[in-house]
């Protein structure tokens, strides 16, 4: 069965995206089995990996995106599956094993426009088709925006673990603690809609720190954040396992590059090799601690 993992935290900026990407990258190339989700209405992750001409194109009309399983509601997730996502210049498959449900603007509609049936709401639904896929992967990730509202409540739902990408800032620790309120209340709105085989509401597992600035230094608020996480774990309000991430990783020029071509960083050319090595090695590490600890949480 899948290990499916959100990442999510209320501050927005800290690079979320960036690292769910390239982790994900990093796990297909270890020969694991990918789908990657793209929860943000700004669909970054998704015109990222599709480079903006195929993105445009699911843009324009909205079919093939995420929202389409509510509305018009006459397709399902397995209809929306990009397999290998990522491809070279030529269109070639560079990266077998890493899949894309993608998302278009449009998804900002679930969050307003969108009547939905108190019998089944958004993230049940969401959930009742995303485990008609869960046999195909070993790693379903999903790219949640910054908040608990309804497309980040379908990662929420449905996931068995969440991990919180942070900076080394204040501001990182503020949205760390509004996100273990919101996703405790949450979790109480939605207790009446799981049932056993779903398992228990998946709360924090970890905290990585991620887009860390040459010459910082992250002593201080790694201490706050180990501070807090040890008062939530007292109060039970995250997983007994949860922790601090031993790997981390560095801000590079290198993953903005990767971004304007399209690819993962381990993609990038030889421009910046010696960068991209480096932090290419801090997302491999992210990628192992996290295989690691999901031995060690079972």
């Amino acid at each position: 069965m899948a290990r499916k993992i959100a990442f999510i935290n209320y501050k927005g900026g800290v690079g979320k995206t960036s690292l769910i990407v390239n982790v994900a990258s990093c796990l297909a190339k270890q020969g694991k089995r990918v789908l990657l989700f793209d929860l943000d209405t700004q669909s970054n992750a998704s015109i990222w990996l599709l480079r903006l001409e195929r993105w445009n194109k699911i843009n324009a009309t909205g079919e093939g995106a995420l929202f389409s399983i509510f509305s018009p509601g006459k397709v399902r997730l397995k209809d929306l599956l990009i397999k290998d996502v990522t491809e070279g210049k030529g269109g070639e498959k560079v990266l077998p094993g890493l899949d894309l449900v993608p998302t278009a603007f449009n998804l900002v509609d679930l969050e307003g426009e969108f009547e939905a049936d108190p019998r089944k709401p958004p993230y049940l639904l969401f959930y009742e088709e995303l485990h008609e896929l869960e046999g195909d992967y070993d790693f379903i990730l999903f790219d949640c925006p910054p908040n608990i509202l309804r497309a980040a409540q379908c990662g929420a739902f449905s996931a068995n673990e969440v991990y919180v990408p942070s900076n080394p800032d204040a501001l990182s620790l503020i949205g760390f603690t509004l996100l273990v309120e919101k996703l405790f209340k949450f979790h109480q709105l939605s207790a009446s809609f799981r049932t056993a085989a779903m398992g228990v509401p998946a709360i924090v597992q970890g905290i990585i720190f991620n887009a860390i600035k040459t010459g910082v230094d992250i002593e201080v608020p790694k201490m706050r954040m180990q501070l807090r996480l040890n008062q939530y774990k007292t109060q039970r309000r995250v997983a007994s396992t949860a922790k601090m991430f031993e790997a981390q990783v560095r801000d590079a020029t290198v993953v903005h590059r990767a971004v304007a071509l399209g690819l993962p960083v381990n993609f990038v050319g030889q421009q910046g090799l010696e960068e991209s090595d480096n932090v290419l090695n801090d997302y491999r590490r992210v990628a192992q601690e996290l295989i690691k600890h999901g031995e060690i949480i079972g």
